[in-house]
Order: C-alpha cells, then structure tokens, then sequence
C-alpha cells in the first residue's frame, strides 16, 4: 500500500487533523463534538461503561498487509464489541494516534474513513467525538469506547450459574485463519480465502445479535483473545467450570479444514482448523451463558454448559482443556 503526497509532520497537527476528520459524522447524542478541550456527550443511563483498547505497530498489526483504512475499522469494531459485551450501546468514541516522522497525511486520511466506516456499519448511533494525535517512534492507535447501559445492569464475566448454557453468537477461528494466510510464506493463499483475511484485517462482530443476547445473559463477554482463553477467564470469575462439547463446536471447524488443507499442502506448516476455533483470537464474537430453556436470538448458538467448579476452568468433552490464545503483553 502506497500513501502519497505531505508527510503529516510537514503540515502540523492542526492541518492535518483539519484535513482528515471531515468525514466524520454527527450523532444526536453528541452535545459538543470534537473541537473543544473535551466533548460532551448526553447518555440515556447515568451508568457509563467505558472501555479502552491499544494497538502497537509490528506487535498488534503490520502494515505489510493492514491498510490505514482497515486499522481504523479494526480500531472501532474491536472497542464496540467490549462495550455490548456489556450490554451497553456504543455512543461516543476517542481516538489516539502516534504517527512516525514519516507518516503521510493520506495515510491519516484513510485511517480516518476507516473510523467511520466503523462507525456507520456497526454502530450509526456513535460518533468520534475526540482525540489525540502525537508523533513517536512507530504507529500507536488507542482507542477508548463509552456506552449507555441501557437494561438493569451490566452483563459481566462473574455471574455464571450452574446449569446454563455456554453460548457463541458469531463465527471462531475464521480471523486466526486469515492472519495463518497472511504469514504464509505462499502469498496467493490468501487470494484464494478472502472471507478469512478480510475478517482478520476487518472484524464484523453482529452488535445487533450481541445486544440481544445481552438480554437474556447470566453472564457474557467478547472473544478477542480465543475460545479457550476466554473461557477460561470467564470460568475464573465465575469460580465455575465450563464444559464445552466437539460436536456442537464441529461446524466452525469443517467450514475451516480446506483452508487448513491448503496451508500444510503447499508449505511446510501444521495449520489445523481445531486450533483456529478454539484458540484463535480477534473474531470478536460473543460467549455467554443463558438459562436453560431461554430462547436463543438467531445466530446464538449452544457450545457447552456450566458446571461446579472442578480442577480445571475449562474441559473440551470429558479432557481438560488447556487455555490458549492472544497475549497482549506477550504476543
């Protein structure tokens, strides 16, 4: 990807910003936007839910294959998924940025549509309502996310019961697929699997589904990190155990086998569709657990089901199973 034109050092932040943040929108919601020394904005709730999320160049994205464009996108959709995860509905968005000497004003201006496209695909109800914009030695976005808590509470990680059902609303392992693609030392396999590398490059979590799901959650959270990983986090909270099943978890990993296929028939590798579902991260999907006997929204479906605590935080069928996924520190 090839960005022309000034360097965003050559123009100085106030011509640039002023360049680049015309393609951002107005929400009813947002009382003074962007423009004064901080935004207000007015929440149906008193109970704000705040989130906030960093992405550090060559540790959390590379630019060999991530667009200014699709780090904007990546940017919004990962901190919306935090905020319904919740049970809140994204109203307003802050946006740091650490560009280096050699940044260009194009590339800004990308990055910016990306935030809005964000925006306007998976929540046309929340504005960027400020930021920051400062130079460094490599690329850093930080993104912090508020929401309405708009039901009786929050849906959080430590209220599982005994007796629910473990619940994905959203695919697995489609996004730890892509990003296998793109390491690929054969660079047409990711042409030929371009589903899995757009969602690596451009989460689509269903916000819509996600809310719904909120509503009839005991408890809920975002997979960002991997099924397993998660799982295992949201067993600690809830000092139960969850017992997930192979055979409700088969599909999201047939419709991966022939990309896995693909990957180990033309380079040496041992990619397997198994670890992408259970221990592939960034698809930003929902796990919670429902009542039994709750009606699933479409599109939510049963994985496993709540236990007394045991040994182990999480067990695939009768087996312990190990977590593992994305470490944000450790990589």
């Amino acid at each position: 990807m090839i960005y022309e034109g000034p360097k965003i050092i050559e123009l100085g932040e106030s011509e640039a910003l002023a360049r680049a943040l015309g393609v951002f929108k107005s929400v009813e919601s947002t009382l003074v936007p962007s423009g004064d020394d901080a935004a207000v904005v007015g929440l149906l709730d008193p109970r704000v839910v705040i989130t906030t999320d960093t992405m550090v160049q060559n540790h959390d994205f590379d630019l060999g294959w991530s667009s200014a464009f699709d780090l904007g996108y990546k940017a919004v959709t990962t901190n919306l998924a935090d905020l319904v995860a919740m049970g809140a509905t994204p109203r307003g968005l802050t946006v740091t940025l650490v560009v280096t000497k050699d940044t260009r004003q194009s590339w800004l201006e990308e990055f910016a549509k990306g935030l809005q496209a964000g925006c306007d695909n998976h929540a046309s109800q929340c504005e960027i309502v400020g930021g920051d914009l400062a130079s460094g030695d490599q690329l850093v976005i930080a993104v912090t996310a508020i929401g309405d808590l708009d039901q009786p509470n929050p849906v959080l990680r430590s209220t599982a019961q005994v007796g629910d059902l473990v619940v994905v609303a959203g695919t697995l392992g489609k996004a730890a697929c892509g990003l296998d693609l793109l390491r690929s030392a054969d660079k047409t396999l990711a042409d030929s699997y371009p589903e899995y590398v757009e969602i690596q490059k451009r989460p689509i979590p269903d916000l819509v589904l996600g809310m719904e799901l909120s509503r009839i959650a005991t408890s809920m959270m975002d997979i960002s990190d991997g099924l397993s990983l998660d799982s295992a986090r949201l067993a600690r909270k809830s000092n139960v155990t969850l017992r997930l099943e192979r055979r409700l978890l088969e599909g999201y990993a047939a419709v991966l086998e022939q990309a896995a296929q693909s990957i180990n028939s033309r380079v040496e590798g041992s990619a397997n569709q198994w670890d992408w579902v259970l221990h592939g991260g960034e698809d930003h999907s929902f796990l919670a657990t429902v009542p039994p006997g709750a009606k699933l929204p479409r599109g939510a479906k049963v994985i496993g089901r709540v236990d007394h605590r045991a040994e182990n935080d999480i067990y695939l069928d009768d087996q312990p199973l190990a977590a593992a996924g994305w470490d944000s520190v450790t990589g």
